[in-house]
């Protein structure tokens, strides 16, 4: 059974014990790893809580997967602990017998629903998966047309009436390209985050969105939390993207204040607005200010 691309470890392993009709820990106990309890909590699932396996477990997860560990651990981002988590002293060590333990994630790194047509191709009799998008990304299936943002989505999100969205994913992928293009991404995504939360610039385009999101997928209105929340990064998406690509212009030092002015004109054609004045506590100014 092959991982889906990011797939969480708790996922990957939960679809393949299913695919034998198994509990995980039977699963996990009859490839001889032993499954520890975890931190604050002797079980778990996705998305409240990963897997990790420890080096030996993983060699044997692989050899049963008959899927190569280096491929496998890329396919599995959090197969082996990472820096948001708190692995138990042995779950990394390469030696010692295999063994996994539960971790508890918090709710800003949990992995959020995959396509449900792409699990269905990968799985046995269910269509149920969680990945773990890259940072300040939504998980999105330009395919299938469908895309997930929170971890507290009932199911994938239709995106077929947003076409910017797809537009925006394929114009994500030349972009990452640049070499500076990581670091732009994370300023684009705090500029357009405060933008969004302190209706700013794009207030009545991210509006409008939101509103034929919500009117395509109307269970995201009767989950734990507003849509407005919830669904923020894929509401911002076209407009980081696009910050991000021009921000790579800008070099780490900043921008002379002629250049300064030429910049922000720029970024209001590339973002189709009229002009662009940030102030002195917008994360956009001290981005670009000279330092």
């Amino acid at each position: 059974m092959r991982p889906l691309p990011g797939e969480a470890t708790a996922s990957y392993t939960t679809r393949l014990a299913a695919a034998y009709r198994l509990p995980l820990p039977h699963l996990l106990d009859g490839l001889g790893i032993h499954l520890n309890p975890g931190p604050g909590s002797t079980n778990g699932a996705a998305p409240t809580a990963e897997l990790h396996l420890n080096l030996p477990a993983a060699a044997r997860l692989a050899a049963h997967a008959r899927t190569p560990q280096p491929h496998l651990l890329r396919a599995l981002p959090r197969l082996a602990p990472g820096p948001h988590e708190r692995p138990a002293p042995t779950s990394h060590t390469p030696a010692g017998p295999p063994a996994a333990h539960w971790q508890p994630l918090e709710p800003a790194h949990r992995p959020v629903r995959a396509c449900t047509a792409c699990v269905l191709h990968r799985s046995r009799g269910t269509s149920t998966a969680w990945i773990h998008p890259p940072d300040h990304t939504p998980a999105l299936c330009t395919r299938h047309q469908q895309a997930a943002d929170d971890p507290r989505h009932t199911a994938p999100l239709d995106i077929a009436a947003l076409p910017e969205l797809t537009r925006a994913h394929h114009q994500h992928r030349r972009a990452a390209r640049h070499p500076a293009f990581t670091t732009a991404l994370t300023w684009a995504a705090t500029i357009t985050t405060r933008w969004y939360d302190h209706h700013q610039h794009l207030t009545d385009r991210w509006h409008t969105r939101l509103t034929r999101l919500t009117t395509t997928n109307p269970h995201t209105q009767h989950g734990p939390a507003s849509p407005t929340l919830t669904c923020r990064t894929l509401i911002t998406y076209p407009e980081t993207l696009t910050l991000a690509a021009t921000l790579t212009r800008i070099p780490p030092h900043g921008l002379t204040p002629n250049a300064q002015a030429r910049f922000l004109h720029h970024l209001a054609d590339q973002l189709e607005i009229n002009h662009l004045t940030p102030a002195t506590h917008d994360p956009l100014w001290t981005r670009i200010h000279t330092r």
